[in-house]
């Protein structure tokens, strides 16, 4: 099934803060109920975040048609409150562009654009998995942190993808799993996809993860993106850099698996990635539970960035770059 999608004027997508305990699905008729879905992971995930985009985009354009109100002046604000809910995501934006470069057809031309972005990113996540296990070829057990699969695309993601079509060429021993504090992501939807690909898998606490990449427990790590500058600093979910500088000192690939469009021309460098501070809450407690003294301070940024020389490839659609040698930004725009 499909993680997001456009039924019958509405976006479908599945509610990914109820899984692995059950899977539901909500149709969101308003650009507010996206924002709001898109802040509270509901949907999540750089390529997700890109669809999620570009259908709020022609989902605005559609219910102005209906209401009679302004297009143009609807999708306008619309976009603004896209790009503002999760800032770190550079697909997100992407996505939003996507579909507004369509706005001077209306309506029918926004949603044939943000249909493109859906069929390109099913298209794009199974070429990065085919590529990715030709790189990481014997390679048999592998770690992976937060949830880059299908619930982080539509279909099938980048990570996880890499990690299927692995699986498929010849089984896999084993996939290290991150839970990825504190919100779970790895525990709660990498395993259950894991399980449902039918790869053999080992859920770990974070902090467990470098001990088993330099015991030589692990032979790669591969994880997604969800920006990466033109440099080659890749942001992803906080707790990636720590994996980067663990298979630097057992001498291991650190491989990301993204999209083109996670590249980010714009942004020079790692220190110019805006982080996400997400709630203290979410550090300070665990299913409606204080888990920290009274007046305990948090810290909660949702992404670290790892810088390009810790990145032993980064895997797109289109080509395997290695950011040690390759300017990442000259590559990817000789492919556009």
């Amino acid at each position: 099934m499909r993680t997001i999608d456009w039924t019958d004027g509405d976006i479908v997508i599945v509610d990914q803060t109820v899984l692995p305990r059950e899977l539901v699905t909500l149709r969101l008729h308003t650009v507010d109920e996206l924002v709001a879905a898109i802040r509270r992971l509901s949907v999540r995930g750089a390529m997700a975040l890109g669809v999620a985009g570009a259908l709020g985009v022609a989902l605005a354009a559609a219910r102005a048609r209906e209401t009679g109100a302004n297009v143009d002046a609807a999708v306008n604000h619309a976009a603004a409150n896209l790009v503002r809910a999760r800032p770190t995501a550079v697909n997100l934006g992407w996505g939003v562009g996507r579909a507004m470069a369509a706005r001077g057809g209306g309506p029918e031309a926004i949603l044939a654009a943000a249909m493109k972005v859906l069929a390109d990113d099913i298209a794009a996540n199974h070429a990065i998995g085919m590529r990715g296990a030709a790189l990481l070829a014997g390679s048999r057990r592998l770690l992976t942190h937060c949830n880059a699969g299908g619930l982080a695309g539509v279909e099938e993601g980048t990570a996880l993808a890499v990690i299927g079509a692995l699986h498929a060429a010849y089984p896999l021993h084993e996939v290290y799993v991150c839970e990825t504090r504190p919100l779970l992501q790895g525990a709660r939807l990498t395993t259950w996809e894991l399980a449902r690909m039918g790869v053999p898998h080992r859920l770990i606490v974070d902090g467990a993860a470098a001990g088993l990449i330099v015991g030589g427990r692990v032979d790669a790590v591969v994880v997604g993106a969800d920006r990466i500058a033109a440099n080659g600093d890749v942001a992803n979910k906080v707790g990636t850099l720590a994996h980067a500088l663990a298979a630097r000192r057992a001498g291991i690939r650190f491989v990301v698996a993204a999209p083109e469009s996670t590249i980010d021309p714009r942004t020079a460098c790692g220190s110019d990635i805006e982080i996400e501070e997400r709630s203290a809450a979410e550090v300070l407690g665990f299913g409606g539970a204080a888990t920290a003294a009274a007046g305990t301070l948090a810290a909660n940024p949702a992404f670290d960035v790892t810088p390009a020389d810790l990145v032993s490839a980064i895997v797109t659609e289109d080509r395997t770059i290695d950011p040690s040698r390759d300017a990442v930004v000259a590559a990817f725009a000789a492919s556009r």
